[in-house]
Formats: structure tokens, sequence, C-alpha cells
């Protein structure tokens, strides 16, 4: 009698290279809906782009980072974005983990979160873990990312105005100093054009004064 059942039979050769096929496609199918995901996260937020909370510490913000950079490097993943959802994760990477730049963020994040909470008429000390936000439809979560976004457009919209109205100034001022910079460069031309033209001047003068006294009638002379 054979000493394998029916029940604790080994697959077959062919059962695992078909489960293998079906696992390999369906990672492939997950790599390609995070690409999505990315691209269909909020650009101004790198909370959004990473999908972590705003609480996570460097060090998890860094696991998170190498997670999902593995998952869609574009040596993996044959999404054709991939590669740009790849940079799309590097920026949010880099933007956290410049202490300035999160402190900004996180700044307009913390706004967000007051004015979300005075919304739902709660103090504004109020913890996310507090029960009052439990059972929020939308979730507070949820809340506190459409605010976040709302203000997040506000300060790029504000930035890209002072930008465009320094490059303007900085237009203005240029314009001036080619206008001084002409200006100098015709008074040079003039002076030079003045010098050159000097010992010409001096001989029109001096034919002007010859044939004006050739002009002049001689002394009639008185008869005593």
């Amino acid at each position: 009698m054979s000493g394998n059942s029916a029940g604790s039979s080994k697959p077959t050769q062919e059962e695992l290279d078909i489960e293998k096929l079906l696992n390999r496609e369906a990672s492939a199918f997950q790599r390609e809906v995070e690409v999505e995901r990315i691209f269909k996260a909020f650009k101004l937020n790198p909370y959004d782009i990473l999908d972590i909370k705003e609480t996570a510490t460097a060090d998890e913000i860094k696991k998170k980072y190498r997670q999902l950079s593995l998952f869609i490097h574009p040596d993996k993943c044959s999404h054709q974005r991939a590669p740009e959802a790849f940079d799309i994760l590097k920026k949010a990477e880099s933007e956290l983990s410049d202490k300035a730049k999160r402190e900004e963020l996180d700044a307009v994040i913390n706004q967000a979160r007051i004015m979300t909470l005075k919304a739902l008429n709660l103090p504004t000390t109020t913890s996310e873990s507090d029960p009052k936000l439990k059972d929020l439809n939308p979730s507070f979560q949820q809340r506190l990312r459409i605010q976040s976004k709302q203000l997040l457009i506000d300060e790029e919209v504000r930035r890209r105005k002072a930008i465009k109205m320094n490059l303007a100034n900085e237009g203005l001022e240029a314009r001036k100093k080619d206008e001084e910079v002409a200006q100098r460069k015709r008074k040079a031309e003039d002076d030079k054009s003045w010098e050159d033209n000097r010992e010409q001047r001096v001989d029109s003068w001096r034919n002007f004064a010859s044939s004006q006294k050739k002009k002049k009638k001689p002394k009639t002379a008185i008869l005593g």
C-alpha cells in the first residue's frame, strides 16, 4: 500500500509552474495598480504620494519609500510610466527628508487639522484617537486630506504668483539696465564722433572766416 494518501499528495511540477505564473501575473498587476495610485495621488502632498500618515517617523518614511521604489522599479514593473512614477516617489521622499520643507508642509497640514476640527465643533486639541472621530463619514482622515489639499493648492498659487512677480520685476530691472547700457553706448559713440570730426570742424571754421574777410569792402578814402 502506498505511503502517500490522496490528501497529502504533493502538487505536480505542472501545478507548481501554473501557481508560479499566476503569482507572477498577480504581482505584475499589483505593480501596475501601484503606479496608477502614485499618479492619482495629490502631487503637492508627499505623504499622499508615499501613502503614509503625517505622523510617520523619518525611519518609517525611508522604509516605505524603499518598499515602494523596489516594488515599482522600472526593471521590475512593465508599466509604461513606471520610470516617471519612480521619479515622483523619489521627489516625495526627498521633500520629507528635508527638515525645513517637511516643517513647512506639517505647518500647513496642522492648520488644516485645526480647521477640520473647528468645522466639526470640536476642540482643536482633539487627538485622532478620540472616540468622537471614530464613526465619522467621511472619516476624519479623509476630511483632513481634503482640507490639506485646498490649503496646499492655495499655498502653491501664492508661491507661483510671487515667482511671476519676481520675474517681472527682474525683467523690468534688466530692461532698465539694458537701456542705461544703450544710453552710455550712444553717448560714447557721439563723443567719439565729435572727436573724430574735430579737424573737419576746424577747417570749416577757417574756410568760413577766410571767406568773410574777402567779402569785406575796402574802406573809402575821405577827401580833405
